[in-house]
């Protein structure tokens, strides 16, 4: 061997000629079933291959080639890897010179073919899929980065080596050759242009579809990860594109598939945070929301076709409508704050308005649809609003989205109005105090809360003269509602608390008390007629947030007031406090409820708590009680419908226009 490598490297014209020979004789051995001669005609080719580096190695590589093939076509499964491991060699092996006429057509398909052995030895066939991968792997790297070769990432090609790897891949067991296939496919996807993700993604999303594997979701979410974390970081948004793409094509599937697709958006978005999801941003939104609508839908009329051959559950078209919900907020995450302001302004206008917007609710769907839709949206608006960080209330709540989504806490449903308040609160809680408020208790210390230190910047006293009064107004409305539970009180007494504690001024926290007082006057009086336990969740609520106020700065005679008026209430009324009553089994009085004066919290005692203090200019507005401000909107029933709301608000709008063109738009 020595000889012959000294041989050839000093006549490099002679190495057709030498290799035609190794060629022949390999050949005329292998007719013979002389194994042994084989392998070592194969290792002189080897030999020569990796010691010589001259122009004329062409010569030597198709006859290398040429003899491989030979190799892979017979029948023999130890032949295929020797084949295979010689391949690897070569392909390891950086030539100095162009290749023009080379094709790798014939190793791309039979590679492909060795990963999806089915050998009767389990061992056998495990070496045979390892030997496949690897040689897979070899091609890759031989030609990926040589523009001369064969296109590696043509849709022909990757149709062969993507399913031959999932293959692989789904079998993760010990002893598999799952771990090698790994390696291969990160490698692949990592030497991948922008031009080629797409060609490399589409055999992914086929071979799931084929194989039934988006249900369940678990090798699904699997191989997007490897993808996601394995292509380059700027490539990533076009991998969501494919799959919201996929996901639209597969709007009549079943539910378990679509939710297994979303299953891998949201798990994709989480990975892919680099501040974008691609030049369409409301397009992905507007992709998830149309699902929304369609499976709202589909769960009405019990069937995902127009034809109404293929049965669907609620069951199943809820987790799916969750698992949308979920991606929407996994999406918004990775967006930057002004962006997020867009999508919430995006999602309120596609809130379904019976009446107004008709075009947006589903014809087949009606009012319960509708209802529906309204729900999730206004969920998705939460998931949104929940990771929402922004440094200027203005910005984050700007009159084009505050005033519609107040409106929604005048409807009848409880759930919409409960969402609504907890949006409110997620967007004003600047430093995410209301998670520490996890109960409504008048034992509670503001010393866990993160307070301001100074006082209102310019952007808060903006948003306090702008937006206070109607904010105050909608809470002062949403607790008239018959059909508010604890947990409608729980969510009013954390967003009083938020408001207090992010407008630290003292402006605002007069008009909270004067808010409270006017609260505690509707518990007293009943002139709704609420129920007995609307009426203790009220006292209740005004207890617990003055036990707030308290401590955030006024005088403490204040203090002192509150605190005997809650002592008073532990002692002869404790259906009067949040730990009485909103809870899992409330303790509320038989009969009408009657309230003695000294279990009340007395204006005139905490004007004059507040006399002689830096409150004392506040004071005279304390002594007027307070009342919503009377607008149009103020004057409706509480029965109407949010359509003639908005219709009333829209009027009120144009007259005020002076503008005929703004009149004609709305």
């Amino acid at each position: 061997m020595e000889k012959l490598t000294f041989f050839a490297l000093s006549a490099p014209e002679k190495l057709d000629r030498i290799a035609a020979y190794l060629s022949e004789r390999l050949t005329r051995e292998l007719n013979r079933h002389r194994y042994g001669y084989v392998c070592i005609a194969l290792e002189a080719m080897e030999q020569l291959l990796l010691a010589c580096h001259c122009q004329s190695i062409n010569l030597l590589v198709e006859s290398f080639l040429g003899t491989l093939r030979l190799l892979l076509e017979a029948d023999r499964p130890h032949l295929h890897i020797l084949a295979t491991g010689s391949f690897v060699k070569f392909a390891n092996i950086e030539e100095d010179t162009p290749s023009y006429h080379r094709s790798y057509d014939f190793f791309v398909s039979r590679f492909s073919e060795m990963c999806h052995s089915d050998h009767e030895d389990p061992e056998m066939q495990i070496k045979i899929r390892v030997s496949g991968i690897r040689g897979l792997q070899g091609v890759v790297r031989k030609t990926v980065d040589d523009e001369l070769q064969v296109n590696i990432w043509e849709p022909r090609h990757m149709e062969q080596i993507v399913p031959a790897l999932l293959v692989n891949l789904e079998q993760g067991s010990s002893g598999s050759p799952a771990e090698q296939t790994e390696v291969c496919f990160r490698e692949l996807l990592g030497r991948a242009a922008y031009g080629h993700i797409n060609n490399a993604i589409r055999p992914v999303l086929m071979h799931l579809d084929s194989r039934s594997l988006w249900e369940g979701g678990g090798f699904a979410v699997r191989c997007f990860q490897i993808i996601m974390f394995s292509i380059q970081s700027q490539h990533s948004h076009l991998v969501i594109q494919q799959l919201l793409g996929h996901l639209d094509a597969n709007s009549r599937s079943p539910a378990s598939v679509r939710a297994g697709i979303v299953e891998v958006l949201s798990e994709a978005a989480v990975i892919e945070a680099t501040g974008s999801v691609g030049p369409t941003v409301l397009e992905v939104f507007n992709t998830l929301l149309r699902q929304l609508r369609q499976s709202v839908d589909y769960q009405l009329t019990g069937y995902y076709d127009n034809a109404r051959k293929h049965k669907t559950t609620s069951f199943h078209e809820k987790t799916l409508q969750d698992g949308v919900i979920k991606t929407i907020g996994s999406f918004a995450n990775t967006l930057p704050v002004y962006q997020r302001s867009e999508v919430m302004l995006f999602i309120m206008g596609k809130i379904p308005v019976p009446g107004i917007y008709p075009a947006l609710g589903s014809p087949n769907a009606g009012f319960e649809g509708s209802r529906m839709i309204q729900v999730m949206l206004l969920k998705s608006l939460l998931q949104v609003s929940e990771r929402y960080d922004s440094s200027n209330l203005l910005t984050a709540l700007p009159s084009s989205f505050l005033e519609p989504l107040l409106s929604f806490t005048l409807m009848d449903d409880p759930e919409i109005r409960l969402l609504v308040l907890s949006i409110l609160t997620s967007l004003i809680d600047r430093r995410h105090n209301a998670d520490r408020i996890t109960a409504v208790s008048v034992t509670f210390d503001v010393s866990v809360l993160e307070q301001k230190e100074d006082t209102c910047s310019r952007q808060d006293n903006l948003f306090i003269r702008k937006h206070a009064q109607r904010l105050y107004r909608h809470v002062f409305l949403a607790c008239k509602e018959e059909s508010n539970g604890p947990s409608h009180y729980q969510a009013l007494c954390s967003l009083l608390v938020v408001l207090s504690v992010e407008l630290v001024s003292e402006e605002v926290l007069v008009d909270l008390i004067r808010l409270i007082l006017a609260l505690q006057e509707l518990g007293v009086s009943n002139q709704e007629s609420l129920s007995v336990l609307n009426r203790c969740s009220l006292h209740a609520v005004c207890a617990a947030v003055l036990h707030v106020l308290s401590q955030l700065g006024p005088p403490p005679p204040l203090r002192q007031h509150v605190t005997q008026v809650i002592e008073s209430r532990q002692k002869g009324a404790p259906h009067l406090l949040p730990e009485g009553v909103l809870c899992d089994q409330p303790r509320i009085p038989n009969g009408d409820l009657m309230v003695d004066k000294d279990l009340l919290f007395v204006q005139s005692k905490i004007c004059e708590a507040l006399t002689g203090s830096s409150y004392s200019a506040q004071c005279e507005r304390l002594n007027t009680p307070y009342t919503p401000q009377l607008t149009d909107e103020d004057r409706l029933s509480r029965k109407m419908s949010i359509a003639d709301t908005i219709s009333l608000q829209i009027a009120i709008d144009q007259e005020s226009s002076a503008d005929p063109q703004v009149c004609f738009c709305l």
